[in-house]
């Protein structure tokens, strides 16, 4: 008879805890919206924050707070990426529509890919023509993922992508994983190639593109708020090869792989 894996079940009240900040030394201070940040007048207003007729700074969002200098902002705990020029992004194309693509980057607002920011076939340098805006679904169509990069942003924070670099365009033969876009921390390349042979582009949207089937190491970390890198993902990948890839997704597995990664990555 053909054998079935076992079946685990647990009550919720068994549930283990998978954010590893347990410590109150750690833990960082979350204000509330209407919160006093500060009465003081030497300092600057940033994000989620505002100033009352008292000339207190308060926090207009649930966050952390962050201070550069002088400058003083919330960083929401859960928020939709804002996009910044430069930043590498992986979206899903959702509608084509005249000269353009409409691409879901996890943003308010859906981004703008327009057709002459994207790289003809055989990188042929000419201007658009009307035959190819009318072939523009051999090149890009609804449900396909595209690694691009932020040209520019609008008014209404909605964001102008293009794919004119090699390393950017049409991703195929892999997954794509979400994650929150704070995790994803902001270095010099988010393009990186794993010793296990993997592929991996770190989106600055909080999307994730693996070119390989070890999307579970990246969940374990992201259910315990790990910050993604290359290094951390490598790390992951490392403690997880003494588990068998269905037992990849315990939340008792996960907690035990991101300790043992949150232990080298502050060695």
């Amino acid at each position: 008879m053909e054998e079935y894996p076992p079946i685990n079940i647990r009550l919720a009240v068994n549930r283990a805890d998978l954010n590893l900040l347990k410590n109150k030394d750690i833990q960082p201070r979350i204000y509330t919206p209407g919160e006093e940040i500060s009465s003081q007048s030497d300092f600057l207003r940033g994000h989620g924050t505002y100033v009352d007729d008292e000339n207190t700074l308060r926090a207009s969002v649930a966050g952390i707070l962050e201070k550069v200098n002088k400058l003083i902002s919330i960083k929401p705990l859960k928020a939709r990426y804002q996009g910044e020029i430069g930043d590498v992004v992986v979206g899903r194309i959702t509608e084509v529509q005249q000269k353009r693509w409409k691409v879901d980057t996890n943003s308010k607002l859906d981004s703008v890919l327009l057709l002459s920011s994207v790289n003809l076939p055989g990188g042929e340098l000419r201007r658009r023509s009307a035959e190819d805006e009318q072939t523009m679904r051999r090149y890009l169509q609804e449900g396909d993922l595209i690694c691009a990069e932020v040209q520019s942003t609008f008014v209404d924070g909605s964001l102008s992508l293009h794919t004119r670099v090699l390393k950017y365009g049409k991703l195929s033969q892999g997954i794509m994983l979400k994650v929150s876009p704070a995790l994803i921390k902001r270095k010099k390349t988010h393009f990186h190639t794993l010793e296990n042979g993997a592929s991996l582009i770190l989106g600055n949207n909080g999307y994730i593109w693996i070119g390989a089937s070890r999307q579970d190491t990246d969940r374990s970390e992201a259910q315990c708020n790990i910050q993604l890198t290359d290094t951390s993902v490598t790390y992951a990948h490392e403690e997880s090869m003494k588990y068998k890839v269905n037992e990849l997704l315990e939340p008792e597995v996960m907690i035990d792989i991101s300790l043992l990664t949150h232990q080298r990555l502050i060695q």
